[in-house]
């Protein structure tokens, strides 16, 4: 048996069920500032704060972090925080349950035929990745 491996990077925004994904052949910094660079360029009038889990390659030192991208730290241990977590769950329950594939570019196809699907589908995306949860930021007038 051979093992192989494709990433899909996704950013989704509850607010309005705005998704870009992208699929790459590596999970690390240089593929992640890669997908920051395009989640930033398809949005160049908006800052964008990111949920981000404590993965190595969100916060090494040589990500490139574009200016209108910020991060929002997760908790550690903490996935169900994550508004693009429920994406990945709705992938692999509606399009990969119980498959085999005879090749990785069969994989792939089913992968962006699924972010494709759910990138067209903004009530879908904010119906899933929309669920109620408050970060609270403390106002100080001065």
């Amino acid at each position: 048996m051979v093992r192989e491996y494709t990433y899909a990077y996704a950013a989704v925004s509850p607010h309005d069920g705005v998704m870009d994904s992208l699929i790459i052949p590596e999970a690390n910094t240089e593929a992640m500032s890669y997908f920051l660079e395009e989640v930033s360029g398809r949005h160049p009038e908006e800052f964008i704060l990111m949920v981000m889990d404590r993965a190595g390659w969100h916060r090494s030192r040589n990500l490139c972090i574009p200016e209108n991208i910020g991060f929002l730290w997760l908790p550690a241990y903490s996935p169900q925080c994550n508004p693009v977590e429920h994406i990945w769950d709705e992938i692999r329950e509606k399009w990969f349950p119980n498959r085999v594939f005879n090749s990785l570019d069969a994989v792939e196809d089913v992968l962006s035929h699924a972010l494709v699907t759910l990138e067209n589908d903004q009530a879908r995306m904010q119906s899933l990745a929309g669920f109620d949860w408050i970060v609270s930021i403390p106002l100080i007038a001065t």
